[in-house]
């Protein structure tokens, strides 16, 4: 819970080559922009890209978790039910914004056009009970990536408080307009609703707002919960006064 930029990328190139070609071109505009710290790319594939078959404290291991994406299919008696399809082909890099904030991960890659899926337990005479399985189209074509950032938490002011909120999460924006440049931007949703106002001061005021309303939720959870409630808005030096401000407007 906290304000995020949602995103995602996608490439139509059939070429292994022209994907890490992109995702170059991203993380060396990623370099001129000020991240805390910007990875090399890292290149994955068949079952390299299994996050099953990784440790717990695998350096990837995030990356990986942010590169699976979800088809979702009707399930039997309503809704929806969601398949996770790991990639084939991974190339990404990791950025980290600044102190606070979510890593930045951004890359390209490759997915299985169908899945195997296993169907619910039947009889069948003869055979006993089986388990079939299906193939299940993914739809997912092309090169992507769909990931997101939650920068609101750079606005600690133990990590450098609103300023240092803003420069993580301009340097997120401006590096999504360098994926725009490259035709590769499918979609952002931004929470600071910056993406599509370029509004600076409300950007700032925006976030100034979100503490005050998670503050003030996070204390009810306190209320209620007790003391071994924790979120990373408790943390900041501030918590009780953005929790007061957020409890007033309620």
């Amino acid at each position: 819970m906290g304000l995020t930029i949602h995103y995602s990328l996608r490439s139509n190139t059939r070429s292994p080559k022209n994907a890490r070609e992109l995702v170059a071109s991203l993380r060396s505009r990623a370099l001129d922009l000020p991240f805390e710290h910007v990875g090399d790319i890292v290149e994955l594939s068949g079952t390299e890209c299994d996050i099953e078959s990784l440790e717990r404290d695998h350096p990837h291991r995030w990356l990986l978790i942010q590169a699976g994406q979800y088809v979702g299919r009707p399930a039997r008696g309503g809704g929806t039910h969601s398949y996770r399809v790991s990639p084939t082909h991974v190339v990404a890099f990791e950025t980290v914004p600044g102190p606070g904030c979510e890593p930045a991960n951004l890359g390209l890659c490759k997915y299985p056009g169908f899945l195997e899926i296993e169907g619910e337990e039947r009889y069948i005479y003869g055979k006993g009970f089986v388990q079939p399985t299906r193939r299940l189209r993914t739809g997912l074509n092309g090169w992507r990536w769909s990931s997101f950032c939650k920068t609101q938490y750079a606005s600690n002011p133990d990590c450098g408080g609103v300023q240092n909120f803003l420069r993580c999460h301009l340097a997120v924006i401006r590096l999504l307009d360098h994926a725009q440049s490259l035709d590769i931007l499918d979609e952002v949703s931004d929470e600071g609703d910056y993406w599509d106002k370029r509004d600076f001061p409300a950007l700032a005021g925006e976030v100034g707002e979100w503490n005050e309303m998670i503050a003030a939720f996070a204390g009810e959870m306190k209320d209620w919960l007790g003391d071994d409630v924790k979120s990373a808005i408790t943390d900041f030096p501030d918590f009780e006064h953005l929790e007061a401000k957020g409890r007033a407007v309620e």
